[in-house]
Protein backbone atom coordinates (compact mmCIF):
# COMPACT_ATOMS: atom_id res chain seq x y z
CA UNK A 1 0.00 0.00 0.00
CA UNK A 2 1.52 3.31 -1.12
CA UNK A 3 1.04 6.82 0.20
CA UNK A 4 -0.50 9.32 -2.25
CA UNK A 5 -1.46 12.99 -2.05
CA UNK A 6 -4.92 13.91 -3.33
CA UNK A 7 -6.51 17.25 -4.21
CA UNK A 8 -10.32 17.30 -4.16
CA UNK A 9 -12.42 19.89 -5.97
CA UNK A 10 -16.08 20.29 -6.77
CA UNK A 11 -16.85 20.43 -10.48
CA UNK A 12 -20.52 21.03 -11.22
CA UNK A 13 -22.48 18.33 -9.40
CA UNK A 14 -19.45 16.07 -9.02
CA UNK A 15 -16.32 15.83 -6.92
CA UNK A 16 -13.02 15.14 -8.65
CA UNK A 17 -10.03 13.62 -6.83
CA UNK A 18 -6.60 14.17 -8.42
CA UNK A 19 -3.51 12.21 -7.36
CA UNK A 20 -0.41 14.42 -7.37
CA UNK A 21 2.00 11.49 -7.62
CA UNK A 22 0.70 10.12 -10.93
CA UNK A 23 -2.02 12.41 -12.36
CA UNK A 24 -4.78 9.81 -12.07
CA UNK A 25 -8.30 11.01 -11.24
CA UNK A 26 -11.51 9.69 -9.75
CA UNK A 27 -14.96 11.28 -9.97
CA UNK A 28 -18.10 10.80 -7.91
CA UNK A 29 -21.20 12.42 -6.46
CA UNK A 30 -19.43 12.72 -3.08
CA UNK A 31 -15.85 13.22 -1.93
CA UNK A 32 -15.78 9.65 -0.64
CA UNK A 33 -17.00 8.22 -3.97
CA UNK A 34 -14.39 10.25 -5.88
CA UNK A 35 -11.66 8.92 -3.58
CA UNK A 36 -12.99 5.36 -3.94
CA UNK A 37 -12.83 5.68 -7.74
CA UNK A 38 -9.32 7.13 -7.51
CA UNK A 39 -8.20 4.17 -5.39
CA UNK A 40 -9.59 1.81 -8.04
CA UNK A 41 -7.73 3.76 -10.72
CA UNK A 42 -4.46 3.62 -8.76
CA UNK A 43 -4.85 -0.13 -8.20
CA UNK A 44 -5.56 -0.75 -11.91
CA UNK A 45 -2.62 1.41 -12.93
CA UNK A 46 -0.38 -0.48 -10.51
CA UNK A 47 -1.43 -3.78 -12.08
CA UNK A 48 -0.59 -2.49 -15.55
CA UNK A 49 2.81 -1.23 -14.36
CA UNK A 50 3.61 -4.70 -13.00
CA UNK A 51 2.80 -6.33 -16.36
CA UNK A 52 4.25 -3.70 -18.71
CA UNK A 53 7.78 -2.39 -18.34
CA UNK A 54 7.40 0.64 -20.62
CA UNK A 55 4.59 2.48 -18.80
CA UNK A 56 5.26 6.19 -18.31
CA UNK A 57 4.85 7.39 -14.74
CA UNK A 58 5.61 10.84 -13.37
CA UNK A 59 4.30 13.18 -10.71
CA UNK A 60 1.95 15.95 -11.73
CA UNK A 61 3.65 19.16 -12.83
CA UNK A 62 2.80 22.52 -11.31
CA UNK A 63 1.33 23.58 -14.66
CA UNK A 64 -0.98 20.54 -14.72
CA UNK A 65 -2.07 21.20 -11.13
CA UNK A 66 -2.79 24.83 -12.01
CA UNK A 67 -4.91 23.70 -14.98
CA UNK A 68 -6.86 21.31 -12.74
CA UNK A 69 -7.57 24.03 -10.21
CA UNK A 70 -8.58 26.68 -12.78
CA UNK A 71 -10.07 24.61 -15.61
CA UNK A 72 -13.55 26.14 -15.49
CA UNK A 73 -12.64 29.79 -15.82
CA UNK A 74 -9.98 32.44 -15.89
CA UNK A 75 -11.22 34.18 -12.75
CA UNK A 76 -9.66 33.21 -9.42
CA UNK A 77 -11.50 30.28 -7.90
CA UNK A 78 -13.82 31.14 -5.04
CA UNK A 79 -14.50 27.52 -4.18
CA UNK A 80 -12.66 25.55 -1.55
CA UNK A 81 -10.29 22.68 -2.20
CA UNK A 82 -9.20 19.86 0.02
CA UNK A 83 -5.83 18.13 0.27
CA UNK A 84 -5.76 14.60 1.70
CA UNK A 85 -3.37 11.74 2.25
CA UNK A 86 -4.47 8.51 0.60
CA UNK A 87 -3.21 5.00 1.13
CA UNK A 88 -3.90 2.87 -1.94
Amino acid sequence: MDFNTVVLRKSGNYWVALCLENGLVGQGNTKEKAIEKLKESIDSFGDVCKEESEVYTAPLSIKELHEFLTVEGKEPASESYELRALYA
